[in-house]
């Protein structure tokens, strides 16, 4: 651990001002606090909040997050209060000390499955965190960048830890940590961030990938060196002067690469960055200018944030050249200026030179870019498309194109003109009808590319179509799709549901009043009677099911046992039926009959794919429903499973089928890996609610990663 006089040192290499007094009495508070307590490696925990501190000392933070990283663990770990560090060391570490605790406490991924209890389900909690994330970093940015740093010198010690609280660290930092400190242009903490929690996710193909850069550097010699040694032969050439770094992407960039691209690591091509720093913005394209004239430029590959910068800031030229060899290596190309602010992001605001506030033009006030990154957030969205709102921010890279005025929008990589629209305005996008790019009319699907024109032609009368979810990108323009959506139907939906209800509950001999609606309500997690009955309405609650809640008793008295034999009405006792084995419709869903000759009626799913192929022989199709009353457990459903390759996972998975009176009529396994299996799995259930029951369980456990319903629509009616 370094020592007082060592960290005091590490910021008076860019503060010789700052206060060493404070700094050494903060470092005696902590040291005393977190007296007699270890860390998992058997370390003092001390040592934790000193490297929190030195990695902050990096991004050359003022006095206050430094004193806050040496604090950051007292209010929440020790006797220590918030008035006693506000009396201390006055009201602003306090705060950020208070804001960092409250971060933690958050537990981002210690989610509980929803419940008759009313427990709210794991997407409304994650959307509650993230809104109470973004408001704590409302309130002073330093707090994430101190819980940043606290994560990262987490990852980096994070062997010490069980395997399981390492895994779900890892999953925690990929999903959450990382893409945030992207997002804030801490791009360096972002990559060591990814390749820590890779290290511990998936270490074999991340050392399988180490291993083919050793193999590659022994085949070819250090490409790194040759290249750096070519381009600064060309800016020297020319009389410029500027600095050439060269490196190899990261093992998890190069993985991810791999992925959406779909190749070996023998056919990627720039697995190498070089960046050229130099003094001004004009050298940024003379220097273009001579890597443009020695190597060919590959086409889609360059992106000037220097005229069109990021939101958190960022500045830089990229190019992507066929550099020796065939080889393509990316290149950057930024001022010293821009350099500070890609290296601090958004924390280049705080960072001090020379015990100054160091005044650089490209650094973003935090204030404004935690506005551009919640102005979108619409409070009254449902959880499920916050959240998906704000995964879409963080992750997303962006495209800048124009209106015909000449302003510019701002989107996410794979952005529609349907995006655009919205991302004017909410009536604008509502009523699009079609749209021109660069002049040229184009489908609403397009992809739109940085740089080009983009015309929006609207119509009185216009309404979003159910298709439009499918064709945007940004989260706004989803959820405004749906709102809308939700708005035209909601009427027709609330009328319906009250007469579905109505007619539910007299057959249990009991009235349908606002009350017993209020409490169903209630008990099931939606947002009053109102909302309940539209979703009766758009079947996405039965009217079975509310009664069921309020009266469970009541509800299965006196149903007799529908004839596993003949479950379906519309048809006659002569006729063969049997249910489609490609949508495996079960009691509770939509169906339609179609006649098969010499196998009579086979029923199909509503929504079974095989229908469009039935479209013009309607004199095939026969309406069918099913028997009302209680089915027995005998329909097979198809399900595929991904689980964990963990000792006792396949017995718990058997077991939770067992624990909902369902069989397991067939298992097979699909895929074998190291670290997951592929299952495929034949279970029999009774109804659609007793199927829904089976697959909310298995998807809460924590080794099943995922569970599909496995229609597939190849096979044999």
């Amino acid at each position: 651990m370094i020592t007082p006089d060592d960290l005091v040192a590490l910021i008076r290499n860019y503060n010789p001002t700052c206060d060493e007094a404070l700094i050494r009495r903060a470092w005696d508070y902590g040291e005393a606090m977190h007296a007699g307590q270890m860390r998992h490696s058997g370390e003092r925990y001390f040592t934790h909040p000193v490297a929190v501190a030195s990695i902050l000392t990096e991004m050359r933070l003022d006095d206050a997050t430094i004193v806050t990283a040496l604090l950051h663990d007292t209010i929440e770990d020790t006797r220590s209060t918030y008035g006693e560090v506000e009396h201390m060391f006055g009201h602003e570490v306090a705060e950020l000390v208070d804001g960092v605790t409250k971060l933690t406490n958050l537990q981002l991924n210690a989610f509980e499955p929803a419940g008759a209890s009313g427990r709210p389900s794991p997407e409304a909690k994650q959307a509650e965190n993230f809104r109470k994330l973004l408001m704590a970093m409302s309130r002073d940015l330093r707090v994430i960048l101190v819980k940043l740093a606290d994560r990262l010198h987490n990852m980096r010690t994070i062997r010490s830890m069980r395997p399981e609280k390492q895994a779900q660290k890892a999953r925690e930092t990929m999903e959450i940590y990382a893409p945030l400190a992207g997002r804030m242009g801490m791009q360096w903490m972002r990559e060591e961030l990814e390749d820590l929690a890779f290290r511990v996710l998936d270490p074999e193909r991340r050392n399988a990938i180490l291993r083919r850069f050793i193999t590659l550097q022994r085949e070819s010699g250090d490409v790194i060196a040759r290249i750096t040694a070519d381009i600064r032969f060309e800016l020297e050439k020319a009389g410029l002067d500027g600095t050439v770094y060269g490196r190899a992407k990261k093992p998890y960039s190069v993985w991810r690469k791999m992925q959406d691209k779909e190749l070996e690591f023998s056919r990627l091509s720039d697995i190498y960055g070089f960046r050229i720093i130099v003094d001004d913005v004009q050298e940024c394209y003379q220097a273009l200018g001579l890597i443009h004239q020695r190597w060919r430029a590959v086409p889609g590959r360059f992106k000037d944030y220097v005229s069109q910068p990021k939101s958190n800031g960022y500045r830089s030229i990229h190019t992507t050249v066929s550099g020796r060899d065939g080889k393509r290596v990316e290149v950057q190309i930024r001022t010293r200026e821009m350099h500070e602010v890609a290296e601090a992001g958004v924390a280049a605001h705080w960072a001090y030179k020379d015990g100054a506030r160091s005044v650089n033009p490209f650094a973003i006030d935090p204030a404004k870019w935690i506005e551009s990154l919640t102005s979108r957030l619409d409070r009254d969205e449902d959880h499920d498309e916050f959240l998906e709102h704000v995964k879409l921010e963080m992750y997303a890279d962006q495209v800048f194109c124009f209106t015909p005025k000449g302003d510019v929008v701002q989107l996410p990589k794979g952005a529609t003109p349907l995006d655009f629209a919205y991302a004017i305005h909410t009536r604008i996008g509502n009523a699009t009808v079609s749209a021109k790019v660069d002049g040229m009319r184009v489908p609403l699907w397009t992809r739109l590319r940085n740089g080009q024109q983009v015309e929006i032609i609207t119509a009185d009368g216009q309404r979003p179509q159910t298709s439009w979810i499918e064709l945007v990108h940004t989260g706004r323009a989803k959820a405004a799709i749906r709102r809308s959506l939700r708005e035209e139907d909601r009427e027709r939906f609330v009328r319906l549901g009250r007469e579905l209800s109505r007619v539910a509950f007299d057959r249990v001999g009991r009235k349908v009043t606002d009350k017993a609606l209020d409490t169903a309500a209630r008990s099931m997690a939606v947002k009053g009677p109102t909302e309940l009955l539209a979703k009766i309405g758009a079947a996405e609650i039965s009217a079975r099911a509310v009664v069921e809640q309020l009266y469970p008793e009541i509800a299965s008295m006196g149903q007799a046992e529908v004839d596993a034999s003949r479950p379906v009405v519309g048809l006659d006792p002569d006729i063969p039926f049997r249910r489609a084995n490609c949508c495996q419709p079960v009691p509770g869903e939509r169906i339609v009959g179609i006649t098969y000759r010499g196998k009579g009626i086979v029923a199909h799913a509503i929504d079974c794919e095989v229908l469009a192929s039935l479209e013009e022989q309607p004199e095939r199709w026969v309406d069918l429903h099913w028997h009302e009353g209680k089915h027995a457990a005998v329909h097979n459903v198809s399900l595929t499973l991904t689980i964990t390759n963990s000792a006792g996972v396949l017995g718990r998975v058997c077991s939770l089928v067992g624990e909902q009176k369902a069989n397991i009529s067939d298992l097979r396994f699909l895929d074998r890996k190291p670290d997951y299996f592929r299952i495929f799995v034949e279970i029999e259930v009774s109804d659609a609610a007793h199927l829904h029951r089976i697959l909310t369980i298995l998807s809460a456990e924590t080794d099943i990663a995922q569970v599909t319903r496995d229609r597939d629509p190849t096979r044999k009616p």
